[in-house]
């Protein structure tokens, strides 16, 4: 009989790719990895992996089990759903990624609304890029993501993610006040000459935001580039950058920018996702209702600026 812990040490190594990032994950020491992967390579009788450079590739054989070890941990998350249904109150632990206009406009409320309601459950949330926070759900290290979705950029897929909309909102550009812009500026066109500050190369926004400039016929000038879209704000605001900004920031603050509605009125699309076979635990539903809720509740406040015709 093949050890069930030793499949899933197998699993993540197929995942994080080195000994060192296993043992990291799970917090055992590299060696004790080793030693795990080598007993069950005795169990199952075959050679599981093999040297390629420097790394560590999987044989055929090993695939076929990483595949199964899936199967198992899907069925077992799926049993602990199950029991915690059973259970007079919801409790549990809820590991939360989300990036950063939803941890400030959504986060604040769902959690709140979850320590009134189900005060036996534990939920911690780490700030993650959407893109990495997907796959990290995947490989289990989170249990639900609140993740972004821009116009023409798709959202990776991977199997047995279960996704469920929030809400949308608007994309829009974002301009110093007249009194501080480095030189005057209306449109999407005036941009053009003007410093861009944007998230990182790689992130969804901002491959979303090239695109939009490439379609006005100009390539930005991004002379700043941070994934903190406070920073943004305060680079807009003091004149010194223009940036495309969507409008889950403006929740519950003012700013002094200029937001002028781009062409086509984009909108993004915000999201959760999680494992399909922990989709039913209470816990996770009560936090996607949760959520739900706080993005209603957003939508029916509005926002606190003033947009430019």
């Amino acid at each position: 009989m093949l050890d069930v812990r030793r499949l899933v040490l197998l699993r993540e190594l197929s995942i994080r790719g080195t000994i060192a990032a296993v043992a990291e994950a799970v917090n055992f020491t590299p060696s004790a990895v080793s030693q795990q992967l080598s007993a069950l390579e005795r169990e199952a009788g075959v050679p599981l992996l093999r040297k390629a450079g420097r790394r560590l590739q999987l044989t055929p054989q090993a695939e076929v089990l990483v595949q199964a070890a899936g199967h198992v941990m899907d069925v077992l998350e799926l049993a602990q759903s199950q029991v915690e249904e059973t259970m007079p109150t919801v409790q549990g632990r809820i590991r939360v990624a989300v990036f950063q206009s939803a941890a400030l406009a959504l986060m604040p409320n769902a959690l709140h609304a979850m320590a009134t309601e189900h005060p036996d459950v534990r939920i911690e949330m780490v700030q993650r890029e959407p893109e990495t926070a997907l796959h990290e759900t995947w490989a289990r290290d989170f249990d639900v993501v609140i993740a972004e979705q821009y116009p023409a950029h798709a959202a990776p897929h991977l199997p047995g993610l279960h996704r469920e909309d929030l809400t949308t909102d608007a994309v829009r550009l974002a301009l110093p006040p007249i009194d501080t812009a480095l030189a005057p500026v209306s449109s999407i066109e005036d941009a053009e000459a003007l410093p861009w500050v944007m998230e990182p190369r790689g992130t969804a926004s901002r491959h979303f935001a090239e695109q939009v400039c490439r379609r006005w016929g100009f390539e930005p000038d991004v002379r700043y580039e941070t994934a903190d879209l406070q920073t943004q704000i305060r680079l807009v605001e003091s004149g010194n950058a223009v940036s495309l900004m969507p409008d889950l920031m403006w929740t519950g603050r003012t700013t002094t920018c200029r937001l002028v509605e781009l062409p086509e009125h984009p909108r993004r699309t915000i999201f959760t996702v999680v494992r399909s076979a922990g989709s039913s635990s209470p816990a996770v539903r009560a936090l996607r209702h949760a959520l739900e809720r706080a993005a209603a509740a957003v939508g029916d406040a509005g926002t606190d600026v003033v947009t430019d015709p």
